[in-house]
C-alpha cells in the first residue's frame, strides 16, 4: 500500500489538500490499483469523482507502473476537475450517488473455493477492503470459505475485478496463480433490518451454528438457507 500527501489547486484557486491511498495488488503493474481519496475540503461526492477519474487515467498507463504518474496527473486536473458538471462541485452538493447510498449499502457475498497460501490470501483480501473503504466478514468453517462484502456498488465492483485478475493465491506447485473459481453466490443492496458491518473482520468458525449465528446477527439469517447450507451438505 502506497500512502500520497498532497496538495493540487481547487476551483477557487487555492491549494487543497488530498490524501491518495494506492493499493498496489500482487499483479500491479499488469493489473489496475485500488485507489482512495479523501479531503478535508472536499465532499465525499467529490471524492469519488476525483478517484473514478483517476482509474481512468489508470487505464492508459497499464501495464506500467503508475502511482507517480496519477499523482502528477491529479495535481495538474483537479481543478478541472471539480469544475466539470457532474463533479459534485459546490458545498452542499448532495450528488446521486449519496441518495443511492443512503438507501442502503450494496453487498455481494462470494464463495471461495480453497486457498492455499491462507496468510498471504488472507492479508490481500484485508488490504483490498480497506483499500476501496469495504467492510464485512472473511469466513471460515471447515472447508467452506465464505466472503461478505458490504460498501458503495461501484467499489464492491472493483474488488470482484481484482479479485478475478491478481495472483492471490499458489497452484499445486507453488506458483503464483489467479482465484478463477470464485463465485458469487448473492448480490444486492442490504435489505432492511440488515445491521451494517462498521469493519472488514476475518471470523474463524467451528460449527454450522456459528456459522448460521454470523447471518442471523448481520440481519442476513435468509441467505443462509439460500446460499450456504448447500456448501456444506
Amino acid at each position: 500500500m502506497c500512502r500520497v500527501l498532497t496538495k493540487a489547486e481547487g476551483p477557487s484557486g487555492a491549494d487543497t489538500p488530498l490524501e491518495l491511498v494506492f493499493h498496489l495488488p500482487a499483479g500491479y503493474p499488469a493489473c489496475l490499483p485500488g485507489v482512495s481519496v479523501s479531503s478535508e475540503r472536499l465532499t465525499r461526492a467529490q471524492c469519488a469523482a476525483v478517484r473514478d477519474k483517476l482509474l481512468e487515467q489508470a487505464q492508459g498507463f497499464l501495464p506500467e507502473p503508475m502511482v507517480h504518474q496519477l499523482v502528477v496527473w491529479v495535481q495538474q486536473n483537479l481543478r478541472h476537475l471539480l469544475a466539470a458538471p457532474g463533479s459534485g462541485a459546490g458545498p452542499g452538493t448532495c450528488p446521486a450517488a449519496s441518495a443511492t447510498e443512503a438507501e442502503g449499502p450494496w453487498m455481494t457475498l462470494l464463495h471461495l473455493d480453497h486457498m492455499r497460501a491462507k496468510t498471504r490470501y488472507v492479508r490481500t483480501v484485508r488490504q483490498w477492503a480497506s483499500a476501496l473503504g469495504l467492510t464485512g466478514r472473511l469466513m471460515f468453517m471447515g472447508r467452506v470459505i465464505l466472503l461478505l462484502l458490504q460498501g458503495h456498488r461501484d467499489r464492491v465492483k472493483e474488488y470482484l475485478v481484482l479479485q478475478k485478475t491478481s495472483k492471490v493465491d499458489v497452484d499445486s506447485s507453488g506458483k503464483k496463480c489467479r482465484e478463477r473459481m470464485a463465485s458469487v453466490l448473492w448480490e444486492a443492496r442490504a435489505p432492511p433490518g440488515h445491521a451494517r458491518f462498521l469493519a472488514f473482520e476475518v471470523k474463524e468458525l467451528s460449527s454450522l451454528d456459528e456459522l448460521r449465528k454470523e447471518f442471523e446477527t448481520a440481519g442476513l439469517e435468509a441467505l443462509f438457507p439460500e446460499c450456504v447450507l448447500g456448501l456444506v451438505k
